[in-house]
C-alpha cells in the first residue's frame, strides 16, 4: 500500500482495500469504516434509485449509481465519500467516463438514508458537506418518520412527508414521485 509522506492513505489505497473487503470512506487521507445497514435501508435505496433511473434513462439525462460508488471530493490528502444514491447529469459527466475508478465529478443530486445509529446533527452535516463540494440538491431520507429533508445551497432546509411529492426541482425538472413509492416494498 502506498501512502503520502504524512502517512495518509490515497484514493488508490482505498480502492485496493475495497477489493480486499474493506467498506468505508476516506476523509482527508484517514479511513472511516462504514457498517452494513438494515433491510429497510436497502429497500429505500433500491426504490429511490429505481424511481430516478426510470425517469432518467429513457430521457438520456445522466447516470444513477447506488451505495458503495465513491466520489472523490478532494486531493492531497484525498477524500472519497459514498452517497446512498446519486444522479449525475451527462452535462456534468459525459457518457463513457471511466467507471472503474471513483467519480471525479460531483453528482447533481445526492441521496442519503439515515441509519439508526446516526447522531442527531449527522443529516445536516452530511448534507452540507455534499453541498459545499458542488452538489445541487441533497435528499436526506428518514425511514423512522417516513420523511425527507431537502437541502439546497443558500436555501432553508424543507421536510416533506405524507402525501407531498418528492420532486427534482430545477435540478431534475419533471421528476416527481410519491413517498409511498420510496418507503413501501
Amino acid at each position: 500500500m502506498t501512502t503520502t509522506q504524512t502517512g495518509l492513505l490515497t484514493a488508490d489505497d482505498l480502492l485496493r482495500l475495497s477489493a480486499e473487503g474493506f467498506r468505508g470512506e476516506l476523509v482527508r487521507g484517514m479511513l472511516r469504516e462504514t457498517m452494513a445497514t438494515n433491510r429497510e435501508h436497502g429497500f429505500i435505496v433500491v426504490n429511490l434509485a429505481t424511481e430516478l433511473r426510470n425517469f432518467v434513462k429513457p430521457r438520456r439525462l445522466g447516470s444513477i449509481v447506488a451505495s458503495d460508488s465513491g466520489v472523490r471530493l478532494e486531493r492531497g490528502p484525498d477524500t472519497v465519500r459514498e452517497p446512498d444514491v446519486a444522479y449525475t447529469s451527462f452535462e456534468r459527466q459525459p457518457r463513457g467516463a471511466n467507471r472503474t475508478s471513483y467519480a471525479e465529478v460531483v453528482p447533481d443530486i445526492v441521496v442519503e438514508v439515515a441509519s439508526p445509529n446516526d447522531q442527531r446533527n449527522y443529516p445536516a452535516e452530511r448534507s452540507e458537506m455534499w453541498l459545499s463540494h458542488g452538489v445541487q440538491l441533497v435528499w436526506f431520507v428518514h425511514p423512522e418518520t417516513r420523511s425527507i429533508d431537502v437541502y439546497r445551497t443558500d436555501q432553508p432546509m424543507i421536510t416533506i412527508s405524507g402525501d407531498e411529492p418528492l420532486d427534482g426541482q430545477d435540478v431534475l425538472p419533471g421528476f416527481s414521485c410519491h413517498l409511498t413509492d420510496i418507503f413501501d416494498e
